[in-house]
This record gives C-alpha cells, sequence and structure tokens, in this order.
C-alpha cells in the first residue's frame, strides 16, 4: 500500500508523529518542517500505510525528475520505524525510481542492509557515506530534550571569536556566487551540483562574509532538509574564524524561523567538529547518511 499525504493536515500530523522518533527521524522531520512552511522544493511524502505508517520517504514529483543522471534533483530522504521489514515498500517503482541515478538521505544507519539488498536486485553500484551528525543544543532542548547532556556542553556557553569587520562584511549569497560554492563543495563540482546550489540560494536564507575583492570569502547555506550544508572558506582566509562567524549567523535566521538546525561532519574533519562543539551543537547517537545510486 502507498498513500501519499496530501493537504496541509496530513503534514502537519506527520511532522508531529515524526518528533517522537528525533534524532534519527531528523532528516525527513527537517524535509517536513519545510513542507508546511510553503514547500520550496515542491516535494511529496508517501507512507506505507495511515495514520499509523512504518516508513516514509520523501520525494521530489515525477516530473521534477526528468533528468535521469540528475541525482542531486533525485533525492529521498526515508525514516522507518522497522528498518528490517520496509524493503518491499521502497522497491516499489511508485516510492523509487530505482532506474535513475539517485541518491537516499536518512539520519539510520540501520537501513544501510535494506538499501545495498534492493541496490542488488535492481543492478545499482552504491557509496554508502556515514558522517557524524550535530544538533544545536537549543534544537535539542525544544524537540528531544530527553537527549540533553549538559555535562557536552562548554562550561561558560558559548563565545563568538571577533572577526575584523573592516576586512569582511556579512551579507547573503546570491546566484553568481553558487560557481565558487560547488568548486569547494565535497559533494560537488558538477553541472547538477551547481544546479542544485542556484536552487539552494534562491528559495532559503543563505551567509557568508565578503572578503576585501567584494566575493564570499567564507559561506553556508541550508538545503531543501533545512540542513547547514555545504559551507566553505577561501583557502587564503582560513584559520581566521570566519565559518563560526557565518555558520552562528546562518542559525540565528534559522532560529527565527522556527528551523530545527543541525549539520553533519566528515568523520575525519576534526576541525569542523571543534568548530560545532564550539557552537553548542553536540554529536548525535545516530550518524548522518547518504547512499549514491548509479545504475550499472
Amino acid at each position: 500500500m502507498i498513500v501519499q499525504l496530501q493537504g496541509a493536515q496530513m503534514l502537519q500530523m506527520l511532522e508531529k508523529s515524526l518528533r517522537k522518533y528525533l534524532p534519527e527521524s531528523l532528516k525527513v522531520y527537517g524535509t517536513v518542517y519545510h513542507m508546511n512552511h510553503g514547500n520550496p522544493f515542491n516535494l511529496k511524502a508517501l507512507v506505507d500505510k495511515w495514520p499509523e505508517f512504518n516508513t516514509v520517504v520523501i520525494r521530489p514529483q515525477e516530473k521534477d525528475m526528468a533528468n535521469d543522471l540528475d541525482y542531486y534533483t533525485n533525492t529521498y530522504q526515508i525514516f522507518s520505524k522497522d528498518p528490517q521489514n520496509c524493503q518491499k515498500f521502497l522497491d516499489s517503482p511508485e516510492v523509487i525510481n530505482w532506474k535513475q541515478h539517485l541518491q537516499i538521505q536518512s539520519s539510520q544507519s540501520r537501513l544501510n542492509e535494506v538499501i545495498q539488498n534492493l541496490a542488488n536486485i535492481q543492478s545499482l553500484h552504491v557509496n554508502h557515506s556515514e558522517n557524524f551528525l550535530f544538533v544545536a543544543a537549543e534544537t535539542i532542548k525544544n524537540l528531544f530534550p530527553s537527549l540533553m547532556d549538559t555535562k557536552d556542553l562548554l562550561p561558560g556557553g558559548f563565545k563568538l571569536k571577533a572577526i575584523n569587520q573592516d576586512m569582511f562584511k556579512l551579507s547573503s549569497l546570491d546566484i553568481t556566487h553558487a560557481p565558487l560554492v560547488n568548486k569547494l563543495w565535497l559533494f560537488g563540482g558538477n553541472e547538477f551540483s551547481q544546479r542544485f546550489i542556484e536552487r539552494c540560494i534562491k528559495k532559503f536564507p543563505s551567509s557568508c562574509v565578503l572578503g576585501p575583492e567584494g566575493t564570499p570569502a567564507s559561506w553556508t547555506l541550508m538545503d531543501q532538509t533545512g540542513e547547514i550544508r555545504m559551507g566553505g572558506t577561501v583557502p587564503k582566509y582560513r584559520t581566521q574564524g570566519l565559518v563560526s562567524f557565518v555558520v552562528y549567523a546562518q542559525e540565528q535566521l534559522m532560529k527565527k524561523r522556527g528551523f530545527p538546525i543541525y549539520s553533519h561532519t566528515d568523520k575525519s574533519n576534526t576541525i569542523m567538529q571543534k568548530m560545532s562543539h564550539s557552537l553548542q551543537h553536540l554529536r548525535m547517537p545516530c550518524a548522518w547518511n547518504q547512499w549514491k545510486c548509479v545504475p550499472v
């Protein structure tokens, strides 16, 4: 059975239900939150039954997935209360178009076995990235306070390091900055990723500091799941505390709109992990996962 949730009431019920499963449901919860606030990426929510669903998949509309090679657009967010038994639902072509290049995102590493099984059945090559998931202390306090461990917070609270404000000016990104963001983004560097970045800049708030040249020296933006992502600093301006400054600025923008504040960091990137900790973002017991699937 496949049920598409339509209308504000059903989507608000879904958001409320997903809160009970945070932080494991975070990638889907953040996306549904966006859907309930204008749905800027025109996404749809599918469940295996309603209202007591086991598995939810958020995905674009078919008409927006016209390019079989564009796995930035062809992105799915998945949460399942029963990861061992969601294979049949995910195998359905109405739920996931396994014939395309695609990405699956989830805060549940337990989905890996199911996705690998489906990839074998569908003859796909899978590249799985598992990274640390960080959530702002304030978001934890508001949404799932039972996970709030105050001993993990810095004593004395957060102190933002000052930057040279004669040299750097706080601003937001515009479309002309997309090639620079794309060039330095670990998951970017191609024409599809650049289009995705342009779309995020158009649809969502972003933050940057402009250097003396009038171009971004450091920046961060957010995607359709509400995650702070794609941050970068031009090499010559690194180690000056700029990225902490722009992430903090972005956090204030998101807080005003009520977004959950979270991000991911590569397990080997200790510098960004320390920065997250300094901003009072705490590492979650679950991970940030992405599966890139390419037909063989």
